[in-house]
């Protein structure tokens, strides 16, 4: 993957560590290796616009304090659940900076105008072909 843009330092963001949910033997009660990452939108060192974009997304793990929490537990230890959970908001926010390029309408040519309607000439000539035959 290349190098994102708006890299997002260690320190804007805050790592809890709690129990996994789901299935997972004994170990799942004992070791606590999800994670929840938080990070302050408002408060981050991000561009002005790109904090605008990231607080205007409609997205359940944006609370109206304008913290962004998201839960890693895919992993079995902690260390690669961080690393899920930062390369998840890296990905967020590489999505939210990307702007669409702007689509400017053009006109057809006057030669291609020419060459659609001769082509549906030619091809109403073949329709009218089909009809009866008078002898």
């Amino acid at each position: 993957m290349d190098k994102p843009r708006y890299p997002i330092s260690e320190r804007e963001v805050e790592f809890s560590a709690m129990r996994a949910q789901g299935a997972g033997g004994q170990n799942v009660n004992k070791v606590s290796s999800a994670v929840h990452l938080r990070f302050d939108v408002r408060a981050s060192s991000l561009p002005e616009w790109l904090r605008e974009r990231l607080l205007a997304l409609a997205d359940q793990r944006l609370n109206k304090d304008g913290v962004l929490v998201i839960k890693a537990q895919q992993h079995r230890t902690q260390e690669l659940n961080r690393a899920d959970a930062l390369q998840r908001l890296q990905a967020l926010i590489d999505a939210v900076s990307h702007t669409p390029k702007v689509r400017r309408a053009t006109k057809p040519t006057y030669g291609s105008k020419q060459r659609r309607l001769a082509g549906k000439t030619r091809r109403g000539e073949v329709k009218s072909l089909r009809g009866k035959v008078d002898l």
